[in-house]
């Protein structure tokens, strides 16, 4: 496999181009998100510029930008302010192993080669989720908006403030928020496509404050580190070390999501295809390089992603391009980002919530299926007032539940007994006809179709028991594609009864993987090999076999057992 990304420079004008776009874009993202968080203005340059460094390196999306987005920044915002309230001297420092820890995570879900499953959960589980994180985001810019910093205690801290930062609103910096706003939703469209609506905003609120606003006492960005961050070694707590595994694994497989489905993006508008694996090992590292430097956690970027391959880039160069603008930034432009209002990031990080909000689903959630709407606006009101974790488990839980249950409602057509044979639920020929007739009721013919999953189990025994009293079962497995666990499980409960009843089976077409699973749990090894056949009509001569020599009329002989 391929060490680095896809890097050259048959395409250097596009890539160069969509670099310096998707740096645009990034600065005053990554601003917001950094102040948004509580860490700082420079937590969020520094995520950009390492998460995006080393995706773009070992990622496995040529055209992916990766920098701190907003789903991440809420999450660690809240691992943040939980681990600061418990420990006031190290909570920082262990947010950013949390931050390790997740992209460590990340890189063994790569190594295990689970990318193509991360994205496997139900549409409206990832809707309800993001959507909730949407919300979260915007409620905790209210503070901000209003002139204050963000109360403690997160959305519910914030929505019980309320009131009072009412009471006490700061008229000009709720100006300069809601003038960001307005320009973010009014920029025309001919002008965001020469320079994007966040960076104009940022420059005319910034602009406006100086000029105009500058006697009053408006709250700053402030001084900036310069330079390059320092190391910062991962700092554990004893006590906080299960809550600390939890956020870790809550960040990083968030951080999967985000990537993957913004690479399916990418590849869609280029044309390409990603390598799910490698971009988790890629996004795994530019975490843990990110918590080491005191970074924010990032991931795959819609917006940055999607500028970026406008403005022609086709490579991973450009994000290169993009790290080393924002390097300059860092070092020589610190002093220009000091005077940034914090209400106008306030501003661009509220319109990020509401883009984040799946407006297009959610208005038509009710109709496509109550049931769906209902798991999303679940998972949405779980994730802003409890937790994350548990919104999607309890949305995956219920969802899945849901699913099984119409699976087994699809199955109720693949799984068929009969002993009649006019009964028409299975089709037999006339020999097949004739000779389940001469088993007088006394043969029980089952026949199982297509893939037989978990949900089929349970129709396997309720079958064969509303079927009542027989002598012989013999079930047809010649159409079954694939045996799962809990069937096969179902069919030696099924076996195990006739056989204790001193009743015969015979299983008909078995072969591939059925033929396997049944070989693996053992259950041929206990059935002579006359009871196991290729055809459904040679089991129903020796069921019939079975029944007549065991009538009492005939000799009063037993029926054959298993």
């Amino acid at each position: 496999m391929q060490v680095f990304n896809e890097i050259h420079l048959r395409n250097i004008r596009g890539d160069v181009f969509g670099g310096i776009t998707a740096a645009v874009v990034a600065l005053p993202m990554a601003l917001a998100f950094g102040v948004a968080s509580g860490a700082g203005a420079e937590a969020g340059i520094y995520g950009a510029i390492l998460v995006g460094l080393f995706a773009a390196l070992f990622g496995g999306s040529s055209t992916l930008i990766s920098e701190p987005t907003g789903p991440m920044t809420v999450v660690f915002t809240a691992v943040l302010a939980t681990l600061i309230a418990s420990d006031p001297e190290d909570g920082k420092a262990i947010a950013f192993t949390v931050v390790i820890m997740a992209g460590l995570f990340q890189i063994l879900f790569g190594l295990l080669k689970l990318g193509k499953y991360v994205t496997l959960m139900p549409y409206s589980v990832i809707s309800g989720f993001m959507s909730g994180i949407g919300v979260i985001l915007i409620i905790l810019q209210l503070g901000p908006l209003l002139g204050h910093a963000a109360p403690v205690g997160g959305v519910l801290g914030t929505l019980s403030s309320l009131p009072d930062l009412i009471g006490q609103i700061r008229m000009p910096e709720l100006l300069l928020a809601t003038m960001t706003i307005a320009i973010l939703f009014f920029t025309p469209a001919k002008l965001r496509k020469i320079v994007p609506a966040q960076l104009v905003a940022l420059v005319v609120g910034t602009l406006v404050s100086v000029w105009f606003l500058d006697n009053l006492d408006l709250r700053r960005i402030g001084e900036i580190p310069t330079g390059l961050p320092t190391l910062q070694l991962p700092t554990f707590s004893a006590e906080q070390w299960r809550m600390m595994l939890v956020d870790a694994i809550a960040l990083g497989m968030l951080g999967c999501i985000d990537a993957l489905l913004t690479s399916v993006i990418a590849d869609s508008m280029t044309g390409k295809r990603h390598n799910s694996d490698k971009e988790l090992f890629g996004q795994g590292l530019g975490n843990v390089m990110s918590g080491l430097f005191g970074g924010l956690p990032g991931a795959g970027a819609t917006m940055g992603t999607v500028v970026n391959i406008q403005a022609g880039a086709r490579t991973a160069l450009s994000s290169l391009v993009r790290v080393a603008i924002l390097v300059v930034v860092v070092l020589w432009a610190a002093d220009i980002t000091a005077t940034i209002p914090l209400a106008v990031l306030a501003g661009i990080a509220l319109k990020v919530g509401l883009n984040i909000i799946d407006w297009h689903f959610l208005r038509r959630a009710h109709r496509l299926s109550a049931k769906g709407a209902m798991i999303t606006y679940a998972v949405i009101v779980l994730t802003v007032f409890v937790d994350l974790i548990v919104a999607v488990g309890i949305g995956l839980f219920v969802a899945n539940i849901m699913t099984v249950t119409k699976l087994s409602r699809l199955q109720a057509d693949d799984v068929n007994a009969v002993n009649n044979p006019n009964d028409g639920a299975i089709a037999l020929s006339q020999e097949e006809k004739a000779l389940l007739e001469s088993g007088q009721a006394q043969v029980l013919l089952m026949h199982l179709r297509g893939a037989m999953i978990f949900g089929s189990s349970r129709l396997i025994l309720q079958k064969s028991a509303d079927a009542g009293d027989f002598q012989s079962l013999i079930l047809d497995l010649k159409d079954v594609t694939h045996l799962g666990v809990s069937a096969s499980l179902a069919l030696e409960e099924v076996i195990t009864t006739m056989k204790k009843s001193g009743k015969s089976v015979f299983l008909a077409g078995l072969g591939g993987q059925p033929l396997e699973r049944l070989r693996k749990f053992g259950m041929l090894d206990k059935m002579s090999e006359e009871h196991i056949v290729s055809e459904r009509q040679q089991a129903l001569k020796r069921a019939v076999s079975v029944v007549h020599q065991g009538a009492p009329a005939i000799g009063g002989r037993p029926a054959t057992s298993v």
